[in-house]
């Protein structure tokens, strides 16, 4: 079998031919269908018995006549929801697979977990599933799903990267995930084969890990099933059966297969990239595309066992522990979109486009010299789905009541699966998830959006290109931009507009002096024949925002009249043909008294400077308006009913068991939230929200804490701590506050000053 650095060098020599520019986007795909099966990790636990095929075979069991859920899909979220589903108690749910479990895309997942991510829900998430896999399946069945706890380590070859994995390492303490910053040397100590020169540092995750997806959902199936859950393969689905009630309401009554059908008022798509397929069934529109993701498996490595997993991110490239070999993958900027998803599809992949992939083996080669000549034993290339905003889609679709998503994972669905097949299956029961899953509900895209393809393709492909990448604070992307702009929109872009995008609509970010910065037409990164945009004034401006330190223009406006952030004054809502005129208006009359511009940006320092609670920051569905300091938002001292009354008064009644705090620091360093939040030397939870509040000439930050003990957290307790912020491994000092350091008495927004 040939080397790594053998197939580098075919790859150069014989380079693909690049489309047309100009031709659209249908050139950027593979015609390639799927190729013959070939050796991957999993064979022998996946491919046992196959033989004859589905129509002659039939279903695994037959069809019950009615089902309270159906699940769709036997892949990793299909067997994660259905067993949670039985968990919480649900009977009647069914799983629908139309060929065998795993059969899509789970089967030639690499299977990696790591425990960190930027985002505390997702790090919630990736908990949960690591619980499920590591402990609780083989305690609840007496099988091992396969789990093998080797380690993760993130490489960081430039500076900024290892801030970010500092600000991981933080928030981790706040959810006792054990995680250490090494320098290059303790690097090579616990990894002999990496080559450190080129490092700053890296981040060890020791309870990282894989799982073994036919060893995963084989037990979460049986688990499932001993609780009374039925799991029924060979069965693919036909059609989606609806009905519409006395208001109008579309709703699900039942599913088609090519064996009968089921009557049922909830069905959960979770068919991966067949997703939109499904969705086409029932008239639901589902924002995902396909696309081939590749990785190789080396021939045996002496010295490499019990290594820990690797990602490279500068390098885009993974190094997973395969036994004693490595599985080599990654995130190209070019990938190749799968154009014509085939229904056919199952245990199959795609012949391996060297070219693309080349650019993967260069970073593996650099961190792992051996590499270079070690042979390969298999390519393994198959479908993964990918989403616009790089997050799942979960959650009962807009269009019609019943039909829930759980798909487009990113290549997540094996580490996030358990997390949010939890939560979708309480969903599913009791109307919403446990957790705060705003960003990952369908209903965060416009109906505009789900509906456009070139939006769904830019944008997908942006976040696959992306995935890698470090994620700042004031990123934005520069795909699928302009797609919803209000009528103001091209007369603030000539006085300096830096817009940021949010749910389709381009708002003011902030306001720069020279000159319109627009964003163009989305050049996908050079990929595909395209040609990059040369002196991109509003990639430039991105750029200097790429730092986890303030950004250059932190000197974001001083004032902006409005009331969201605690001042006198007034909001005008005005009819759309007016917009343009009032603002000129507006801005003349104010020229005398210094009138600017200011965006959201600055919004954001006045609200939090304030007190002024954020949804999805400092507000999220599992807070409570006690937790949050909004009691006086609730109508408690007064006899009305209101919905959610009767949980205040218990938990009023019981003592809070978290509160939201505002702190202070004298040290002037930026904050973006997921800070931890020290308190006596104990972390006692991490900052929601941050943003440096010019008034007062401080950094604020919001974040709930907790009692270590277990205890109620009252004021006293508040009151009583010494607190400390941590930001990439370094604490300060810091004040905690019960009301605004900033005009705690309201008095402003009455016109004392």
């Amino acid at each position: 079998m040939a080397s790594l650095s053998r197939a580098l060098r075919v790859a150069a020599a014989h380079p693909r031919q690049s489309p047309t520019r100009g031709m659209g986007p249908c050139n950027l795909s593979s015609a390639a269908g799927p190729t013959a099966e070939k050796s991957v990790p999993y064979q022998r636990t996946l491919k046992e018995g196959q033989g004859t095929s589905v129509v002659a075979q039939g279903p695994s069991r037959p069809l019950p006549s009615t089902a309270n859920v159906v699940v769709i899909g036997g892949g990793s979220l299909g067997c994660q929801t259905l067993y949670h589903l039985a968990k919480l108690g649900m009977s009647g749910a069914v799983l629908l697979e139309r060929e065998r479990l795993t059969s899509g895309t789970t089967w030639h997942t690499a299977g990696l977990l790591w425990q960190l991510r930027p985002s505390d829900v997702e790090v919630e998430l990736l908990a949960h599933t690591r619980r499920v896999v590591s402990r609780e399946l083989e305690e609840e069945t007496g099988l091992h799903t396969g789990w093998i706890q080797n380690g993760g380590l993130f490489i960081a070859s430039n500076r900024q990267r290892l801030d970010e994995y500092k600000r991981l390492m933080s928030l981790g303490k706040a959810y006792g995930v054990e995680s250490h910053v090494l320098s290059p040397a303790e690097t090579k100590t616990l990894y002999p084969l990496m080559n450190v020169d080129d490092l700053y540092g890296t981040l060890y995750v020791p309870h990282d890990g894989t799982m073994d997806p036919a060893g995963t959902c084989t037990t979460l199936a049986r688990a499932a099933s001993a609780r009374g859950a039925q799991v029924i393969e060979n069965c693919p689905v036909t059609g989606i059966r609806v009905w519409t009630d006395d208001f109008g309401v579309r709703r699900v009554a039942g599913v088609e297969t090519q064996h009968g059908s089921i009557q049922t008022p909830c069905v959960v798509n979770c068919a991966g990239v067949w997703a939109s397929a499904v969705g086409r069934m029932a008239g639901v529109k589902v924002p995902l595309v396909a696309m081939h993701h590749a990785y190789v498996v080396t021939e045996r490595i002496e010295g490499i066992q019990n290594m820990p997993n690797v990602r490279d991110h500068d390098a885009s490239v993974y190094l997973r522990l395969q036994g004693d070999a490595l599985s080599v993958g990654g995130y190209e900027a070019n990938p190749i979109f799968w154009e014509e998803v085939s229904d056919k599809f199952a245990f199959g992949l795609f012949d391996l486009d060297w070219e693309v992939f080349t650019q993967h083996i260069e970073g593996a080669i650099n961190r792992v010299p051996v590499l270079e000549k070690t042979g390969i034993k298999s390519t393994v290339c198959g479908p993964e789905s990918f989403t616009p905003d790089h997050k799942p889609l979960m959650g009962e679709a807009p269009e019609l009541r019943g039909f829930f998503l759980g798909c487009g994972f990113n290549s997540a669905g094996m580490m996030l699966g358990g997390g949010c097949g939890q939560e979708l299956a309480h969903w599913i029961i009791h109307g919403r998830p446990e957790k705060d899953m705003h960003g990952y509900d369908i209903r965060r895209f416009h109906h505009s959006l789900t509906d456009h393809p070139r939006w769904i393709r830019e944008r997908s492909h942006e976040s696959y290109a992306k995935n890698y990448s470090v994620v700042f604070p004031h990123d934005e992307p520069l795909a699928g931009r302009n797609m919803r702009r209000d009528p103001l929109h091209e007369e603030l872009l000539g006085q300096g507009c830096v817009f940021q995008e949010r749910h389709g609509w381009e708002r003011p970010g902030w306001f720069h002096p020279r000159g319109p910065a627009p964003v163009l037409e989305y050049d996908y990164y050079g990929a595909y024949g395209s040609r990059a945009h040369e002196d991109y004034a509003y990639r430039r401006l991105l750029a200097d925002e790429y730092t986890f330190a303030f950004p250059p223009h932190h000197d974001t406006v001083r004032a902006m009249r409005l009331s969201f952030v605690g001042e006198l004054g007034w909001e005008l809502h005005i009819p759309k043909a007016s917009c343009v005129p009032v603002y000129r208006a507006v801005m003349a009359a104010g020229a005398k008294h210094g009138l600017i511009n200011a965006g959201y940006r600055a919004i954001d320092s006045l609200s939090i400077e304030k007190g002024y609670r954020h949804w999805h920051a400092d507000l999220r569905p599992d807070d409570s308006p006690l937790e949050a300091g909004l009691a006086f938002t609730c109508k408690l001292k007064s006899p009305v009913p209101f919905l959610g009354r009767e949980a205040l008064e218990q938990q009023r009644a019981a003592g809070l068991r978290r509160r939201l705090v505002c702190f202070t620091m004298e040290d002037k360093v930026p904050m973006f939230g997921l800070e931890a939040i020290w308190r006596n030397g104990q972390v006692v939870g991490h900052v929601r929200r941050a943003d440096f509040g010019f008034a007062i000439d401080k950094t604020i930050a919001y974040g709930y804490i907790h009692d270590p003990s277990g205890g109620p957290v009252s004021l006293d307790f508040v009151k009583s701590g010494d607190y400390a912020l941590e930001r990439m491994g370094v604490t300060y000092g810091a004040q905690a506050h019960l009301k605004s350091p900033f005009d705690p008495n309201n008095k402003r927004v009455k016109g004392i000053y």
